[in-house]
C-alpha cells in the first residue's frame, strides 16, 4: 500500500469529491465488461454519492496525504434499493477506487474496514451487489458468487451485476 494513506468516516463535505470519484472509476473501470450501450445509461445513475449513505456514518472515504480521495465505500444494514433490513445481514455499499490507485491496497483497506464494522454491529453474513468487473477483487476478499442479477436502477435502467455473499 502507499504510504500516507488513510481511512476515515465521509462527511457530507465530501459528496462533490465522491461524485468524481464514481465517475472516474465507473467510465474507466468498467469499460472493460460492459457494453457501450449499458455504461452510457448507466454511470450518470451510479456514479452519484447517496447523502443518506454517506450521513450514515458507515460510509468511509480512503484518501493520501495531499486529501485527495483515492477510494470510498460502506455499509449498510438495510438492503440497497430501500429494503428492508434482515437481523444479521448487513449490505456492502458503493465501493469504488480511483483508476489511478488500483493495486495500491484501497479497496482492500475499505473492505477490511467494512468487515469489521459490520462484525462489531452483530452482523453475521455480507450481501454485495458486484459489478462484473470487480467480482474478482471480492472473490479475493472471501466473498462467494451466489448468480448473476440485474440491479434496477432509476428510469428504468437494468444493471448487470453478480450477487455475492460473504460469511463472517
Amino acid at each position: 500500500m502507499a504510504d500516507n494513506i488513510t481511512l476515515r468516516i465521509a462527511r457530507q463535505a465530501d459528496i462533490g469529491a465522491l461524485d468524481r470519484l464514481f465517475q472516474r472509476s465507473y467510465s474507466r473501470l468498467l469499460a472493460a465488461d460492459y457494453p457501450p450501450s449499458v455504461l452510457v445509461t448507466a454511470v450518470p445513475v451510479i456514479a452519484r454519492a447517496q447523502p443518506a449513505l454517506v450521513a450514515s456514518g458507515q460510509f468511509y472515504v480512503v484518501e493520501d496525504g495531499e486529501g485527495r480521495v483515492l477510494g470510498a465505500g460502506g455499509w449498510s444494514l438495510q438492503a440497497p434499493g430501500g429494503h428492508p433490513a434482515t437481523s444479521g445481514t448487513g449490505h456492502v455499499r458503493h465501493v469504488a477506487t480511483d483508476p489511478d490507485a488500483v493495486r495500491r491496497g484501497v479497496g482492500r483497506l475499505l473492505l477490511e474496514h467494512i468487515v469489521q464494522a459490520a462484525r462489531a454491529s452483530d452482523v453475521s453474513t455480507l450481501h454485495c451487489q458486484s459489478t462484473l468487473t470487480a467480482e474478482p477483487f471480492y472473490r479475493s476478499l472471501g466473498f462467494e458468487p451466489q448468480g448473476r442479477m440485474t440491479v434496477p436502477l432509476r428510469g428504468g435502467i437494468g444493471f448487470p451485476a453478480v450477487f455475492m455473499i460473504r460469511r463472517l
